[in-house]
């Protein structure tokens, strides 16, 4: 798109964003640099940089560590937060040595002092973090000091809270993905605290029934929540929560488990606020992509830690539902009026008995079910990796949610919410090479999509209402953004007088006519012989469209595979054409109970005896333009063959008289020169005469096979005393891989020459080795083989 801009510098990883939409900036957190961009266009060039990168000296410590220094050893900025009015918390990983700091916004310079991150930010850069700062504390989850278990903890301005790790682990190898505010405190009728949300996926305990390999305990979704002004315990848990509590996060069970992002979405009071979630599967089902979205509100989350709480039975080793005794205020819960009311004006004025079931009791019994019983969307091969909604009131007064996903392959997929089910309202690949999108941000100022990933950052528009070219494709998207005005689609935003457009978010079929689309196919022409096939090409504008063929206005085919009609996605095959098949083709696309005119053929059958035919002695007119230069080139070729074939009659004489004289005279061998270096290998390496008897008058072997020396060809004289032929001795035995005489034979033969063979046979006298006759019939039929055989320029040792 036109519209697309893109961002990048000398970083890399541009996945940590932050927008301040009210005053126009988007800053990037990226690998060794904090960016400050336009929010209005980031590819205008002011943008201003903080180069922050890790000393040589933690780098090298870093390597020691056995770290991988082309990914690790680096400062990655993974926490960009607003402090205050004038200054950013900025935390990076720092090469293995996690620090945080402070940024002056107006100036945004280097500062000169940092503070220790180890309480604050992960030391790889690869593990789920998440963390916001709320009212000056800064809430983080993640797995902090070097091998250190994941966490939860509160630190900046406030007591510093951790989770418990023992006798149970709180937390069980959490990988987490995000977390989020509540003001449940607002007009809360019993004075309830604010909460921190927290989402992650960790390992199940004994929990449940599984399906999975018993000895594999799966990994489950979670939600987790502490209040705000939790202080924790006076002596018994001390400096750590006394409000955690985590529940199951139900999508589709067993199924979806792994999560991967959440988006929180209120309509302006807490009390509306909903909960979208990415899943994709358990680690069990690795060989299949499917995504799911499932939608929550918070009302039934705090149903779920209103509940009963689960207990881990040592006997048994599992966690069972618990039915005994709650002692009171209720574990886990916030400080109320109620509370107050009895004396318990905070956290550490809890009774023990309170403090130590918090400590036992942290999972609830019930699960998280998502708000419609089942998923929003499943969708098969893609992975979502990232999730952003906007709340859009469309024109029929309604407010859609509609859903930016991002996925790990560099994709963007729009969708709208319609009551239970999600639409798909269009798919954008925004990177050329593929890449996981890492971030999604939402601008209601600039209507734009920020986009980070580990090459830069884009920009994008929410929405692209010109795409669509018709009223047909306009109200068929039900894209809540736009709508048709009679002439083209709009932005509602954009249109002043509204009562002129056209929009159909709940159904996608209304208010347009069935044929607005016909004005835009123009009639082509199609001509084919009889007998031959023809593809009528009818490409579809939606995934969701199906297209449907008429001939003559009448239907060619409903399903595909009938007759000599075939269907497919890219439009009409029509196999062996007969006469009757000409006639007007049109391809309709109908979606949603609408249907549009796509494309327009008229298709001509000639029969064949209209082929138009020439005289032998006419040139075809296709050769007319090279007719005479074909006819010179004809003749050379004519006179070159004729000139060869001379000389080959002549060479055959010669070589006949040649033959004939030698078998007078004696035989043919070939001599050895004392300079000669050569030597050759032969495929008759099977006749050998008397171990260790070279004579040098000889030019064959006793057993009349034929003996090749390197050197020049000379004439030997026959003796003149005939020596009695000694027996030849039985053939020594073979190799393994020799069996039958010919299985290194094509290595042997490609070397020769080429795509040829080369046979060396004796006319004279035939072969009496008992390996010859099998090793000249095999060699026989590969050569007949080979003149059936098209030669591949590189042959594998399956080719012959």
């Amino acid at each position: 798109l036109s519209s697309v801009r893109h961002f990048s510098s000398h970083a890399q990883n541009y996945t940590t964003l932050l927008l301040e939409d009210e005053k126009g900036i988007l800053y990037v957190g990226a690998r060794g640099a904090v960016f400050s961009l336009n929010s209005t266009n980031i590819a205008d060039g002011s943008h201003q940089t903080m180069d922050w990168k890790a000393s040589p000296e933690k780098q090298a410590e870093c390597l020691k560590k056995g770290k991988n220094n082309k990914t690790e050893c680096y400062n990655h900025v993974r926490l960009l937060q607003r402090l205050n009015s004038t200054h950013l918390y900025v935390c990076g990983t720092y090469a293995f040595h996690p620090l945080c700091t402070y940024i002056d916004t107006n100036k945004l310079m280097p500062p000169s002092v940092f503070e220790e991150g180890k309480e604050k930010c992960p030391y790889d850069p690869s593990h789920g973090y998440t963390g916001l700062i709320v009212d000056g504390s800064l809430y983080t989850a993640t797995r902090y000091e070097f091998r250190s278990q994941p966490d939860i903890r509160r630190s900046l301005f406030q007591r510093v809270l951790k989770t418990e790790e023992s006798p149970l682990h709180w937390l069980n190898d959490a990988e987490f993905v995000a977390s989020v505010l509540v003001r449940e405190s607002t007009s809360s009728l019993v004075g309830d605290d604010d909460k921190i949300y927290y989402f992650f996926t960790e390992q199940a305990g004994e929990e449940s029934t599984s399906i999975f390999d018993k000895n594999q305990l799966p990994r489950v979704a979670r939600v987790a929540r502490v209040c705000k002004n939790d202080l924790g315990g006076k002596k018994i848990l001390q400096r750590k929560w006394t409000s955690f509590m985590k529940a199951r996060l139900a999508c589709y069970i067993p199924y979806y488990e792994v999560l991967k992002d959440v988006y929180t979405l209120d309509g302006g009071d807490w009390r509306s606020t909903v909960f979208y979630a990415a899943f994709t599967l358990s680690a069990q089902w690795r060989s299949m992509e499917v995504s799911a979205i499932c939608r929550y509100n918070i009302s039934e989350v705090q149903a779920v830690f209103e509940g009963t709480y689960m207990e881990y039975q040592d006997s048994s080793r599992k966690w069972s539902q618990y039915s005994g005794e709650v002692p009171e205020p209720r574990p886990g819960s916030c400080i109320t009026d109620r509370a107050r009311k009895s004396g318990f004006n905070s956290s550490q004025d809890l009774p023990n008995s309170v403090l130590d079931f918090v400590k036992l009791h942290p999972l609830m019994y019930e699960e998280v079910k998502p708000t419609d019983g089942d998923p929003l969307l499943v969708k098969k091969n893609v992975i979502y990796t990232q999730i952003a909604v906007d709340r859009v009131r469309a024109l029929d007064g309604q407010e859609y949610d509609v859903l930016f996903l991002g996925t790990g392959n560099g994709w963007i997929h729009k969708a709208v919410v319609v009551g239970s089910v999600v639409h798909i309202i269009e798919e954008m690949q925004v990177f050329r090479v593929p890449q996981p999108v890492e971030n999604l941000v939402i601008s209601k100022r600039q209507k734009s999509l920020y986009v980070g990933s580990q090459s830069g950052v884009l920009q994008l528009p929410r929405s692209t209402c010109g795409r669509y070219v018709s009223c047909f494709d306009c109200v068929l998207a039900r894209d809540p953004y736009c709508g048709w005005d009679g002439v083209s689609c709009r932005e509602l935003e954009e249109t002043l007088d509204r009562t002129l457009l056209t929009q159909d978010v709940l159904h996608g079929n209304m208010g347009c006519w069935n044929d607005s689309a016909q004005a835009t196919s123009t009639q082509k022409n199609r001509t084919v012989l009889c007998g031959d096939d023809v593809l009528l090409p009818c490409e579809q504008a939606s995934n969701l469209a199906q297209a449907t063929w008429l001939l003559n206005g009448t239907e060619v085919l409903a399903e595909e595979g009938q007759g000599r009609f075939h269907l497919g996605v890219d439009g009409l095959l029509v196999t062996d054409t007969q006469l009757e098949y000409s006639g007007e083709y049109r391809c309709y696309a109908k979606e949603n109970g609408l249907q549009a005119l796509v494309a327009t053929y008229a298709l001509t059958v000639l029969p064949e005896q209209l082929v138009p035919q020439f005289p032998p002695t006419v040139p075809q007119p296709s050769w007319h333009a090279a007719s005479h230069a074909y006819g010179d080139m004809k003749f050379i070729y004519i006179g070159v063959i004729t000139v060869l074939g001379g000389l080959c009659l002549v060479l055959s004489v010669v070589l006949l008289y040649v033959s004939c004289l030698q078998k007078r005279r004696g035989k043919y061998s070939l001599g050895v020169p004392q300079t000669s270096s050569v030597e050759l290998q032969t495929v008759s390496s099977n006749c050998i005469g008397k171990g260790g008897q070279e004579d040098e008058d000889l030019g064959t072997y006793p057993d009349g096979c034929l003996q090749i020396i390197p050197g020049e060809a000379t004439s030997v004289a026959s003796p003149s005393k005939e020596v009695p032929p000694i027996p030849p001795p039985p053939p020594p035995p073979l190799p393994a891989e020799f069996t039958n005489g010919i299985t290194t034979l094509p290595n042997m033969l490609r070397k020769m020459n080429g795509n040829s063979y080369m046979l060396l046979r004796q006319n004279e006298e035939p072969c009496t080795s008992p390996l010859y006759n099998s090793f000249t019939e095999e060699l026989s039929k590969i050569l007949e083989k080979r003149k059936h055989t098209q030669l591949v320029e590189k042959l594998d040792e399956s080719s012959v």
